[in-house]
């Protein structure tokens, strides 16, 4: 049977699939340029922590009995705002754009669409869907659980990011990094 739980969860799931498939060509174009990854010791939880988020919110939804239900609509349309940022910022990222950490030397940061306003956007909406999606479909198990240990990982992917882009001289000048 098609639900509103099954049309998202496997739109969401392709959206991320395909956004793997984007970094993976990305990074070879970041490497070609002569970009090196730092942060690769907790790469693999990250990706650890979200494919676990999404087994987690369908089992929760369906052990809950949820993923027949309507959407709470104001949880979805959160989510849904966060997707329309999320592609703004893809688009506004372009070739940059990655799920890795990737310091191209004597790169300039990217000051337009979404990064004119935030810093590190991406992370915000990350933050926004871990607890909206399973919000949507009464999964609060998953959103508070994800939500909790999302900040525990952004918390230290922003910190090798911030060192990695503060060895690139034109981000220690735009964003006034101290390290």
């Amino acid at each position: 049977m098609v639900t509103w739980f099954t049309v998202i969860i496997t739109f969401v799931i392709i959206q991320r699939i395909v956004e793997l498939v984007i970094a993976e060509r990305n990074t070879k174009y970041a490497k070609s340029l002569g970009g090196y990854e730092i942060g690769k010791k907790h790469y693999p939880l990250m990706v650890l922590l979200h494919l676990t988020f999404f087994i987690c919110l369908i089992m929760e939804t369906i052990m809950r009995g949820n993923w027949q239900i309507k959407p709470v609509s104001i949880f979805l349309i959160c989510f849904l705002i966060a997707q329309i940022l999320r592609f703004w910022v893809l688009a506004s990222l372009g070739k940059m754009w990655n799920t890795r950490i990737i310091i191209i030397p004597n790169s300039k940061p990217v000051t337009s669409g979404p990064y004119r306003y935030f810093k590190h956007p991406n992370y915000l909406i990350v933050i926004i869907e871990i607890a909206t999606l399973p919000l949507s479909f009464g999964a609060l198990g998953t959103a508070i659980i994800f939500s909790v240990l999302n900040l525990i990982m952004l918390k230290k992917r922003v910190r090798a990011e911030e060192e990695g882009l503060s060895q690139i001289p034109a981000f220690r000048e735009h964003f006034a990094l101290k390290f």
